[in-house]
């Protein structure tokens, strides 16, 4: 499943929601020259970083995936981060924005410790999200009436706020579990986004409940969510917060 965003790589690029100029700001405030971007996708999070001058490598398992990266002016390679070789190199950062669910976090802990230089950071962080109670409970109906099955659908239809923190907890506990880091610090950046209904709709198929259904009950879902937006009045705003665990490498 972490493979499947590559196969529309372009909407991926263009519908998922970024990150907050806050929290660019608190990985970048040690003016780092160099980064490692963990699972960088189609370089969401590290367009972002080089918007500030910083030299950025992504390392994406997927082909498609690191391939429009590549069109967009980013160096990768094609590995997951468990089994990437730094091969000597030293970064002054190491940053994961919604990837490291998907990798061991034990191992890529230390992955990241022998990919830093001393004073370097691993920054790792996730968008949590909750759609407004009216919409979010037409939302669970949808999903539940529709695919009573999918657990993962059915658990963040509404928010995901429980399981973004879960993952940010998890993910200082095997930092230090790890070594070779400081003690984690914990933040968090409050946002909100305004999305129309072909907005959203636009989203729903980049989130990995979704891209896996097959091309009919993806269709039917997003007509009926699409129905709940325009009953909703045909727009909604998203309140976010963006979740992050940093450390500093000893």
């Amino acid at each position: 499943m972490a493979e499947s965003y590559g196969a529309d790589a372009e909407r991926y690029d263009r519908a998922r929601t970024s990150f907050p100029p806050a929290l660019i700001e608190a990985i970048t405030s040690s003016a780092p020259a160099t980064a490692v971007d963990v699972g960088c996708g189609t370089g969401v999070v590290a367009r972002l970083l080089q918007e500030t001058g910083c030299q950025v490598l992504g390392v994406e398992p997927d082909e498609r995936s690191a391939a429009y990266a590549r069109s967009r002016g980013l160096d990768v390679e094609v590995s997951t981060f468990e089994a990437w070789d730094p091969a000597g190199r030293l970064f002054d950062a190491v940053v994961a924005g919604r990837t490291w669910h998907w990798i061991d976090p034990l191992a890529g802990a230390a992955k990241a410790a022998t990919a830093l230089r001393p004073g370097g950071r691993l920054t790792i962080f996730w968008n949590a999200s909750e759609t407004p109670r009216e919409l979010a409970q037409a939302f669970l109906e949808i999903n539940r009436r529709m695919f009573p099955e999918n657990a993962t659908l059915l658990k963040n239809s509404t928010s995901t706020f429980e399981s973004c923190t879960r993952s940010v907890t998890k993910a200082g506990d095997t930092i230090r579990e790890a070594g070779g880091f400081a003690e984690p610090d914990f933040l968090r950046f409050d946002w909100e986004r305004t999305y129309t209904r072909d907005e959203w709709l636009d989203v729903l198929p980049t989130l990995s409940a979704y891209t896996r259904l097959s091309s009919d009950r993806r269709d039917e879902l997003l007509a009926a969510m699409g129905d709940a937006i325009d009953t909703h009045g045909g727009s909604f705003s998203m309140r976010y917060a963006t979740l992050a665990v940093t450390a500093t490498r000893t």
